[in-house]
């Protein structure tokens, strides 16, 4: 099993900054790619950005340029620096890992608690 906690949301005025952190604790070494998603009241769950086991990264367009999405290893760790933010980023973010258990055992996803980020002037 593997356990994550986020922490680091808050409210932030327009143009700020947060960073948010995913401890990953449990059977990490069956961790493969790890994400970012946010979901907004009313909205659907969108991914905001991911990283793969070889460090490739995605973001969504409209965080491109602004969010940086990192992984320290031997911290067992997923970053989200936020630079630029906007009231539209409001949101609750959830961190996302894929589970490839060893053996034949199936993939599966699992989820931290979610943080939420406000900004608002």
């Amino acid at each position: 099993q593997v356990q994550l906690v986020e922490s680091g949301g808050g409210l932030v005025q327009p143009g700020g900054s947060l960073r948010l952190s995913c401890v990953a604790s449990g059977s990490v070494r069956d961790i493969n790619a790890m994400g970012w998603y946010r979901q907004a009241p009313g909205k659907q769950r969108e991914v905001v950005a991911s990283i793969a086991s070889d460090g490739s990264t995605y973001y969504r367009d409209s965080a491109k340029g602004r969010f940086t999405i990192s992984r320290d290893y031997a911290k067992n760790t997923l970053y989200l620096q936020m630079n630029s933010l906007k009231p539209e980023d409001t949101a609750a973010y959830y961190c996302h890992a894929e589970i490839r258990p060893r053996g034949t055992l199936p993939s599966y996803n699992e989820w931290g608690q979610g943080t939420q980020v406000t900004v608002s002037s």
